[in-house]
């Protein structure tokens, strides 16, 4: 069980969530930076550090985050999903892919997993599984918000006009 953040540090991460959300992740990090050393490893404090980083662009960073999210937490999808992605986004694809096809399982219902492992399928040439992989994430969320998704997603270029016939 996660616990819960207290007064003062829960009001910190919320105004640095508040910052991000402003675009502003200097601010956000000054938020961070007021927490209790002791909440460093803190699932909730993570995932908003790892959307500083990703804020920044600063990948590197993004994935060690993640990775740490996977181990702290591997029963959640958030820290597979951002892991995969900051991987993807340091041109590591193939890499990104190898995270998340292990563990599509175990998160029956997370669409989200079988898109980015279309993207990233179709990214690595491999069309056939890339459609067989966006099969998977309708039949979850439905053809409209795949298609949604999908229509400005340039990982699935190559397959935008199946798509839209989907």
């Amino acid at each position: 069980m996660i616990k819960q953040l207290a007064p003062p540090d829960i009001h910190h991460l919320n105004s640095a969530e508040g910052w991000l959300g402003l675009g502003n992740p200097s601010e956000a990090e000054h938020e961070l930076a007021k927490l209790q050393d002791s909440l460093a490893d803190h699932p909730d404090v993570l995932r908003v550090w790892y959307h500083l980083h990703e804020k920044r662009g600063d990948w590197t960073r993004a994935v060690e985050t993640a990775r740490l999210l996977c181990r702290i937490i591997p029963q959640h999808a958030f820290g597979w999903i951002h892991l995969a992605y900051a991987l993807h986004e340091l041109r590591r694809t193939k890499e990104a892919y190898e995270v998340l096809r292990p563990v599509v399982e175990r998160f029956p219902d997370e669409y989200l997993i079988r898109y980015n492992l279309a993207c990233y399928s179709c990214q690595m040439g491999a069309l056939d599984q890339a459609r067989a992989w966006l099969k998977k994430s309708i039949a979850i969320a439905g053809a409209d918000t795949i298609k949604k998704l999908a229509a400005s997603d340039l990982d699935l270029k190559s397959l935008w006009e199946e798509i839209q016939k989907m």
